[in-house]
């Protein structure tokens, strides 16, 4: 499996720049062969919460059309995040497309970042994030998320092998954003990709860095601070070759950890 992370800069507010751009980049990271394409948070659209109302709308069309280049050429897109209207509100959605351009799985962000106001203008979702790719169980996750290591594992204890994070994450925290993503792929003994985007905004710089990592904990392949596209491959096998050295699966108490209860 041939995976490509995108990571561009953004034009706020601006859904058909943002679109005309990225279609050429998959396209790139098509003809490397790559048969997994992800993309990182709100790329069409960038942080305009403010206003985020506005662009919904625009989704549709652009997700329709990813669909289309997933049909045409065979490949996963892990399609980032994009505002979507729902009933109660408007969600930060996790968008992936399988191979035959069908959208299989569509997750709303859970956990809300309040230093970037998104609880002000989103609702949180509240499904999990798993879904296959080719028989192989995995897990999608927005940006925030990461820092919640207890929903992460909910996911690997219930099958996930490859957990991918896409993100709109600012360079002041790369280092965070490194370290838990390690973390996250040891402790779990899955492989994660994320994707990250680069580029300003009107209040943020962006770090780039997206990364493949293995289920030790190895960074396989990272991206600088630049616009670019980053490639690496998953072995299969390794992730229950790891977990039959290390069973922490098998040695996990269940039982213990949902019964503790702190006496005040």
């Amino acid at each position: 499996m041939k995976i490509a992370c995108i990571q561009s800069d953004v034009v706020l507010g601006d859904s058909i720049t943002n679109s005309m751009k990225m279609k050429g980049k998959i396209i790139e990271a098509i003809n490397q062969h790559a048969t997994v394409i992800v993309l990182p948070e709100l790329w069409t659209t960038g942080y305009c919460l403010e206003e985020i109302t506005k662009h919904t709308g625009q989704q549709e069309s652009i997700i329709s059309e990813l669909q289309t280049i997933a049909r045409s050429h065979q490949v996963t897109i892990i399609s980032g995040s994009f505002p979507i209207e729902r009933e109660h509100g408007v969600t930060n959605t996790l968008i992936v497309i399988n191979n035959e351009g069908d959208v299989v799985k569509e997750y709303d962000k859970v956990h809300l970042f309040q230093l970037m106001n998104e609880h002000h203008y989103l609702q949180s979702g509240t499904d999990n994030g798993l879904f296959t790719i080719d028989g192989l169980e995995v897990a999608g996750f927005v940006c925030y998320d990461l820092r919640f290591p207890e929903w992460i594992q909910t996911h690997a204890v219930n099958g996930a092998k490859v957990l991918f994070f896409v993100a709109e994450w600012p360079i002041q925290r790369m280092e965070h954003w490194e370290t838990l993503l390690k973390a996250r792929a040891i402790e779990n003994q899955c492989y994660v990709v994320a994707c990250n985007r680069v580029g300003k905004d009107l209040a943020n710089t962006f770090g780039g860095g997206s990364v493949l990592i293995d289920p030790w904990g190895e960074v396989l392949v990272k991206g600088s601070t630049e616009e670019e596209i980053i490639y690496g491959e998953i072995d299969r096998g390794k992730v229950e070759e790891i977990r039959n050295t290390i069973p922490i699966f098998e040695d996990r108490k269940d039982g213990i950890y949902k019964s503790f209860k702190k006496n005040v």
